[in-house]
């Protein structure tokens, strides 16, 4: 466990590691003794400190959501990042690869809210009642831990590596089996790189979003109307490079686009 100073020195470090486009060294290499509940910690001091320049909170990813990754990662839960407005991308506009460390994307399938989720019992059949409709998603990671040398605090604290996101049009939850959407991410329009479906992400993307749900009412924090959740990768994460396009298709859901310059 952290002293609250150990807390503000890690925080200075990710988000001078953001600015600068510098990343650095794994926290557990600085802080040892650095825990979960720490991670989260760090991740809300930068979190309100964007909040108090005026960022705003558009919604919420999960991370660490598919078997894989937590055997990896040696957890058996995912974790969570927020997502602010800073971070929307667009279709219509090429990202610079220069903007982030080691970007990377997950292809997934997103989550608009139509209403507030409940918090605390919050359940699958809630999750579906509360959503506006299901997009199509690209979520933009990026760790400002060199090489991506992440444990599970690493990546929490690094509000679970996310850097940006863009979505599609989508439709209503109950035309889809949520379960059942093959997803296949192609590059430059033809080349096949990563596929996957979405059950990938705990069996159910709908498990994830009411997990986070439930996570999250124990810290306060509300899951409200307009709100965009990611729920995790159907696909494995993939490195980005300038020049390049990478388009996410899923089956019955439709299509998105991110460019790179």
């Amino acid at each position: 466990m952290l002293v609250e100073h150990q807390r503000q020195e890690a925080a200075a470090l990710l988000r001078e590691a953001e600015l600068a486009r510098v990343p650095v060294a794994p926290l557990v290499e600085a802080y040892p003794g650095i825990e979960a509940v720490d991670a989260y910690e760090i991740q809300l001091v930068n979190i309100r400190r964007r909040l108090d320049e005026g960022a705003r909170i558009n919604g919420h990813k999960v991370g660490l959501s598919s078997e894989v990754m937590q055997r990896m990662m040696g957890v058996d839960e995912p974790d969570y990042g927020h997502l602010l407005d800073g971070m929307e991308l667009h279709q219509d506009r090429p990202v610079p690869v220069g903007r982030y460390c080691a970007p990377r994307v997950e292809v997934e399938v997103g989550f608009v809210l139509g209403d507030d989720l409940p918090g605390d019992g919050c359940t699958e059949a809630d999750v579906l009642a509360a959503t506006e409709r299901v997009v199509p998603a690209l979520e933009l990671i990026d760790s400002r831990i060199a090489d991506w040398r992440i444990t599970i605090a690493d990546t929490i604290a690094d509000n679970a590596s996310s850097a940006g996101y863009v979505i599609g049009d989508g439709r209503d939850p109950r035309e889809l089996d949520l379960k059942a959407i093959d997803a296949w991410l192609f590059a430059d329009g033809g080349e096949l790189i990563a596929r996957g479906r979405s059950d990938a992400v705990l069996g159910d993307p709908a498990v994830s979003v009411a997990w986070l749900a439930r996570t999250v009412a124990a810290f306060g924090v509300p899951l409200k109307k307009g709100h965009l959740i990611l729920p995790g990768s159907c696909t494995r994460a993939v490195d980005v490079e300038a020049g390049r396009t990478y388009t996410a298709e899923f089956s019955g859901l439709g299509s998105v686009s991110l460019s790179f310059c």
